[in-house]
C-alpha cells in the first residue's frame, strides 16, 4: 500500500518527538506527525517529515 508523497509509516519506528522524545502518531488526514505528549503536529514536505519544534504546529 502506497502512502500520499511517498510517505513510509515505518519512519514511525525510527522517528522520536524532538522536544520530548516520545513516540508520533501518523495523521493521515492532515498528512503530519503527532506527538500527543508535546501536543504539536509536525508537518510533512514531499514525503520528508520536518522534526523541528519551529515548524510544528500547536494543537488545541
Amino acid at each position: 500500500m502506497s502512502q500520499p508523497l511517498g510517505f513510509d509509516r515505518r519512519m514511525l519506528e525510527a522517528l522520536i518527538c524532538p522536544q520530548t522524545q516520545g513516540s508520533l502518531e501518523y495523521n493521515l488526514d492532515t498528512q503530519e506527525l503527532v506527538s500527543p505528549r508535546a501536543n504539536l503536529a509536525f508537518p510533512i514536505r514531499d514525503g520528508i517529515p520536518i522534526m523541528l519544534v519551529d515548524e510544528a504546529r500547536a494543537l488545541d
